[in-house]
């Protein structure tokens, strides 16, 4: 019974080929694609919270990110709440109050990004006409909460 293989040097010419192909593929959509990004543009850059507090991530856990949208009727509330991680947040849409009990309110509207409280209970309100939508990305770990409902501050 005969075997055949494909010599080593065959194999290294496909190889060659392939990565010749794709790299012209690469060039082609470069030249062709120079002009689609327009602007990079920063809309946050922070090591502090909304209320000043510096903060890292969760260590000793392996990191897991959630990104939700977190979508409110008029007159619709979150619940006071506080979470025990950094959470990134850009309103989307519509007008929201925050309240932070003894720290004050803050009004956020669309296209305002902030980076929320870190184990501060706070309570939002859509405070606008319409729905509010706000994008929420969760910096956290596993096995930690992203949320936790607490009491009112006192």
């Amino acid at each position: 019974m005969r075997t055949t293989s494909t010599p080593h040097f065959a194999k290294a010419g496909l190889f060659v080929a392939a990565s010749i192909a794709l790299g012209a593929c690469v060039m082609f959509w470069s030249a062709d694609h120079s002009d689609a990004l327009e602007e990079v543009s920063a809309i946050l850059q922070t090591s502090e919270t909304i209320l000043g507090q510096s903060f890292s991530y969760p260590a000793g856990k392996p990191t897991k990110v959630t990104a939700t949208i977190v979508t409110m009727p008029p007159g619709g509330t979150t619940g006071w709440h506080e979470h025990p991680i950094p959470v990134f947040g850009y309103v989307l849409e519509g007008e929201i109050t925050v309240d932070y009990g003894p720290h004050g309110k803050r009004v956020f509207r669309k296209g305002d990004p902030l980076m929320e409280a870190i184990d501060t209970a706070h309570d939002g309100h859509n405070t606008g006409e319409g729905v509010a939508r706000v994008l929420a990305v969760f910096m956290g770990a596993e096995g930690v909460a992203d949320t936790t409902n607490v009491a009112p501050p006192k």
